[in-house]
């Protein structure tokens, strides 16, 4: 029964109900102030952070301690306290279980995926960075996490070992391939497959599998290595170059605007108002700041500045203000924007992907071991101490018969020889020390005694004495040296030791070329050897290629393993290294043509030498797509240049001159040896640009100042002993010994690595193969009246005989000489053989009808 209550009692009850605004609340409200959030913020962060390493260790402890601690998980926690036994897992019974429940129970081995997500979530939320993108690597990891139980779980369900094998697959991968088995079989696992496919496909798109495939295509290729293959490794270095940064460049360029460069004419240059009371047109050119006007202040309201303008319009006339030369400055501006792009694209790049590395073109490169080379027992040679007290009383009693009183002597002993150092009395002039060379020889009873009168930088003479027993210097114990592995050089070379007994080492691209001569047998192609070994040990293929020059045609070809890494060819030679004398001419025209190349690549660049331009390109500064590429160093090594004079002569000379002239700062260097330094075969051309030489045992003292302008190696001893010249100084090294078969397994070594797809290819070179150039001077049509009759007089005859034109043409000795040059241009006959006749290279009539018609 509904009860009626009065108007104003109802009223009462309502304001006795209204909360009262002056009573205090039960619990006072807590209000978080910016900075507390933030900090609980980054709380929460580094405890996701500790979770994940917590999870990551616990689950590595669970692989060996999982199977021991299954008693203790599934005994009740009372229980476990009142006996005291411990779990075996490293983060007690909560890693424990938390690393059974993940691993054995759900995902199994693919549980690793969660502590890294866990560290990676935490790191973004305490510190706002990302070492990957969260959310790609979230996805992923999520769908391999179940996938990967899945796919273990199959294998686990077909062979049934979940007891030993358990933790590969977790519960959910083993039940729900127990469930796909009753219904599928063993068909199951190509859905499981299918399922990884499908989110390739959609997550990272079908390239990804064209590919795959292209990568296996190039590496059956690599692997195969046909031997007619001809393309060229620069060009394909060039467009990997070219495909890495176009890339890269399309993932940082901005989008293109919609906006238009240039507004419409009358939007530039004038404002147009709607109210028809002010002014109609007003000039809207760019405002000219009077530097006398007042300044506005920060608190001041605003104040009309000042303007200066080149050209105003009378309201009453409204004429059209004419248009401003604004063209030359829209163009500076446009360059400097366009370079201010360039500079802020490449300092994108190299933020997002790092410098350009020229080595992830053969990533799996590695540097020869030394391991590969062998080791001597260096204990027999060895100078004793009676053989130096004998040899210092020797030739202070010789210098004593002939007057000359000595202050003090030291001995410095080396590989080869030993160097004895004296102080003469006062008075005693030099030259009567040197005039006894021979004297000093023929009381030790040595030979190869060699006088510095005086030394550099001392106040002594020095004597230099071949040991007795000689000390050889293996290859490992330089290459393997402290200085050598840790020098910074761009092409570093280490020769062997000096007299003192230090390692000598330099640089091959400061000298930066080397001229070699010395005797035959004398050790200038184990020096060769030496300089490409240390070569091999320094440099990735990327950086370095050899161009090899073998006129002996079996010293350098130990090198022919290495031709996919470091050895450089033109384009239709069918071996990497020259041993064809008619080759060479054109191999030097087209490196004369690669050094003409690289220098207009520098000009644009603005470098002056190739470590600066390569330094630019590494830095991303330089656009593949101009043509601009990762240039690496190149060595030309030339076995014998005295067989090369006497073949082709100034053909030779000159491309040398010049590569040894100009291509010093683009990165091409020389190492020419010769067995016979004369000065018709080192000439004073050459010379000139050759700074540094290398002069082994030669035959007399003029071939000695032939190579190093002065004396001194006809006095060496041989087997290695050298002098090298660096231009003002001379200094005795003991060259290394590298053996056959070290340099065979070097090059094995690197042979058997993955290799680029061919040999360096040099730019091809528009020559004569031949080597003649009256063929090519050869003009049919001003041929002699008498050139088809001496043509068929010669194959008639089969004769190319010059007196045979004279005696049949009844022609002069110079016109009949004519005629045979012309047909040997013509291709009929071949060139002159000395006293034999020519041979006719036509055999038949028929053969010569259609030459003289094609003519």
């Amino acid at each position: 029964m509904a009860r009626n209550i009065p108007k104003n009692e109802a009223q009462r009850l309502k304001e006795k109900a209204k909360p009262s605004t002056n009573k205090k609340p039960l619990f006072p409200r807590v209000e978080f102030s910016e900075t507390t959030s933030q900090n609980m913020v980054f709380i929460t962060g580094l405890l996701l952070m500790l979770l994940g390493i917590f999870m990551f260790f616990a689950f590595f402890s669970h692989l060996f301690t999982g199977k021991e601690d299954q008693s203790e998980l599934n005994a009740p926690l009372a229980t476990i306290e009142e006996t005291g036994r411990k779990t075996k897992n490293i983060f007690g019974f909560f890693g424990a279980k938390l690393a059974d429940l993940f691993i054995l129970r759900f995902f199994g081995i693919s549980a690793f995926v969660i502590p890294p997500l866990t560290f990676l979530i935490g790191l973004k939320i305490a510190f706002k960075r990302e070492l990957y993108a969260l959310e790609r690597v979230t996805w992923q990891g999520l769908f391999y996490l179940f996938w990967g139980s899945l796919f273990m779980g199959f294998w686990i369900r077909l062979f049934r070992a979940s007891d030993a094998w358990g933790n590969l697959s977790g519960g959910f991968g083993y039940y729900t391939n127990d469930y796909l088995f009753n219904w599928l079989g063993g068909f199951s696992i190509f859905l499981i497959l299918f399922i990884l496919v499908v989110f390739i496909s959609l997550y990272y798109g079908t390239d990804t599998f064209h590919r795959w495939l292209e990568m296996l295509n190039r590496r059956r290729n690599t692997e195969d290595y046909p031997a007619d293959e001809e393309a060229s490794m620069g060009d394909i270095a060039k467009a990997k170059n070219i495909e890495r940064v176009r890339n890269d460049l399309a993932k940082l360029k901005p989008k293109p605007t919609t906006e238009p460069l240039v507004a419409d004419e009358e939007e530039l240059f004038f404002e147009h108002d709607d109210n028809p009371d002010e002014e109609s047109i007003r000039p809207h050119l760019p405002p000219v700041i009077d530097p006398n006007a007042e300044k506005p202040l920060g608190n001041s309201p605003k104040k009309e500045i000042a303007l200066t303008i080149e050209e105003t319009v009378e309201p009453e006339e409204a004429e059209v203000v004419p248009k401003p030369p604004l063209t030359l400055e829209v163009e500076k501006n446009t360059a400097a924007i366009d370079e201010a792009e360039e500079e802020e694209d490449s300092d994108d790049l190299v933020k997002k992907f790092g410098v350009y590395d020229p080595k992830l073109d053969l990533p799996h490169y590695h540097l020869p071991d030394l391991t590969l080379l062998k080791e001597y027992d260096m204990s027999k040679a060895q100078v004793s101490q009676d053989e130096l007290n004998a040899n210092s009383n020797k030739i202070v009693e010789t210098l004593g018969n002939y007057g000359i009183g000595i202050a003090n002597i030291k001995a410095t002993i080396g590989p080869t020889v030993t160097l004895y150092e004296i102080i003469p009395d006062a008075g005693v002039r030099i030259s009567k020390i040197k005039n006894l060379e021979d004297d000093i020889a023929l009381s030790l009873a040595a030979l190869g005694i060699r006088i510095i009168a005086p030394i550099p930088g001392k106040g002594t003479i020095g004597i230099e004495v071949p040991n007795k027993n000689r000390e050889m210097v293996p290859v490992k114990m330089v290459i393997g040296s402290k200085k050598f592995q840790e020098s910074n050089a761009d092409l570093p070379i280490v020769l062997g030791k000096t007299i003192s007994n230090d390692i000598f080492m330099t640089d091959l691209a400061k000298m930066p070329h080397l001229l070699m001569a010395g005797a035959t047998g004398q050790g200038k192609s184990v020096g060769l050897n030496m300089i490409l070994t240390s070569l091999l040990y320094k440099k990735h293929p990327s950086q370095l290629k050899f161009v090899l020059v073998d006129p002996k045609k079996v010293e350098l070809t130990l090198f022919n393993k290495i031709e996919r890494h470091f050895l450089a060819m033109l384009p239709n030679s069918e071996e990497a290294i020259i041993t064809d004398t008619k080759k060479v001419v054109n191999t030097l025209n087209s490196l004369c043509i690669e050094m003409d190349n690289r220098y207009n690549l520098l000009k644009d660049a603005g470098c002056r030498n190739l470590k600066e331009y390569n330094a630019k390109f590494v830095n991303r500064r330089l656009n593949p797509e101009n043509g601009h590429y990762y240039m690496p160093y190149i060595v030309l090594v030339i076995d014998e240049l005295a067989d090369l004079m006497m073949t082709a002569g100034k053909e030779v000379e000159q491309p040398i001159a010049r590569l040894a002239q100009l291509a010093r700062a683009i990165g091409i260097h020389l190492v020419i040896a010769t067995q016979r330094p004369s000065v018709n075969v080192i000439t004073g051309t050459i010379k000139a640009n050759f700074p540094a030489r290398l002069s082994f045992k030669v035959t007399s003292k003029i071939d000695s100042r032939t190579i190093l302008d002065t004396g001194g190696a006809e006095q060496l001893v041989g087997m290695g002993d050298m002098l090298l010249s660096t231009g003002s100084d001379l200094i005795r090294l003991q060259c290394a010994f590298v053996d056959t078969p070290e340099v065979e397994d070097v090059c094995e070594f690197i042979g058997n690595q993955q290799g680029y797809d061919s040999a360096y290819m040099l730019p091809e070179c528009e020559g004569d193969t031949e080597g003649g150039s009256e063929k090519s001077d050869f003009d049919p049509k001003n041929r002699d009246a008498f050139f088809d009759d001496a043509a068929r007089l010669i194959v008639t005859h089969q004769q190319g005989s010059t007196s045979l034109i004279q005696r049949r043409l009844k022609l002069g000795y110079n016109r009949a000489g004519r005629l045979i040059d012309q047909l040997e241009a013509a291709g009929i006959v071949g060139p002159f053989e000395g006293s034999k006749a020519r041979e006719v290279l036509v055999k038949d009539m028929d053969m010569l009808e259609k030459m003289l018609k094609s003519l």
